[in-house]
């Protein structure tokens, strides 16, 4: 199946799903409308599917076969400063850090790119058993979104399974979970196709909070199926979030006015 075709399938049963469970998604948490503070520019041909915040500079990394890369970029400018291009048969997926290593997921592969903060370079291949679509870091664990309702937590030094968190909105499942940041000890999940972002409780998998982009989508001119939100940094000394979406012009850092979280409603 291509990846266009996929896209277009998902978003498709997307739309079905939100016709047929309209009560639970609108008796779900609520939802608290995301205002942008700053933008600055992004690479409008950055497929991006991870983004994080760190020591004052962001790291994204981009998908498609043949176009894959792992990058570090400038916080004012959004200019990129230092990229590495992956093999053409590996699809780059989340991106998260731990003690100095970057872990980047690979879409269908079954490998987890680790590389070296610094110079970007390689360091080693671990295995995953799922697809990878989001990656953050949790009390020492790798946190891993493979498209479904379920969120996997890895040991990141061996890649063992230690867990599973089925990811729920007032008892209904949230499916094509995709891009991941620890935020304030709350999980943020961009949901593949949706201009929300789902606050999850990591313990419960209980979705506590939305944090609606819409405004930004709109304003990004996102119309093509691909150029969805995805990819969420976090700057835990300062509060600031930022978000983005594949092909999406800027970067956006947002503030979420009354979103029930320490720091963060501001």
């Amino acid at each position: 199946m291509s990846w266009t075709f996929k896209c277009l399938a998902h978003w498709l049963l997307g739309m079905a799903l939100s016709f047929v469970l309209p009560a639970a998604v609108l008796a779900g948490a609520p939802v608290f409308p995301a205002v942008s503070e700053a933008a600055l520019s992004h690479d409008p041909a950055a497929f991006t599917q991870g983004l994080l915040f760190h020591d004052g500079t962001l790291y994204e990394s981009t998908g498609l076969y043949g176009q894959s890369s792992l990058r570090r970029v400038d916080l004012a400018t959004g200019r990129v400063t230092a990229r590495r291009m992956l093999p053409s048969a590996l699809f780059g997926e989340g991106l998260a850090l731990a003690d100095g290593k970057l872990y980047q997921l690979t879409w269908r592969e079954g490998r987890v790119l680790v590389s070296d903060l610094a110079t970007l370079r390689l360091a080693r291949e671990m295995p995953l058993a799922t697809e990878g679509w989001g990656a953050c870091f949790l009390d020492g664990r790798l946190v891993v979104s493979d498209g479904s309702d379920n969120l996997s937590l890895y040991d990141p030094n061996t890649m063992a399974l230690l867990g599973t968190v089925a990811v729920t909105d007032e008892g209904v499942p949230v499916t094509r979970l995709n891009e991941l940041e620890t935020i304030a000890g709350t999980i943020w999940a961009n949901v593949w196709g949706e201009t929300r972002i789902a606050v999850v409780d990591p313990a419960s998998g209980r979705v506590m909070a939305w944090v609606d982009c819409g405004a930004l989508a709109a304003d990004a001119g996102a119309v093509d199926f691909d150029n969805v939100l995805n990819g969420i940094a976090y700057d835990a000394a300062t509060g600031r979030i930022w978000v983005t979406g594949k092909h999406w012009p800027r970067i956006h850092q947002i503030k979420v006015p009354g979103l029930p979280l320490a720091g963060l409603s501001r």
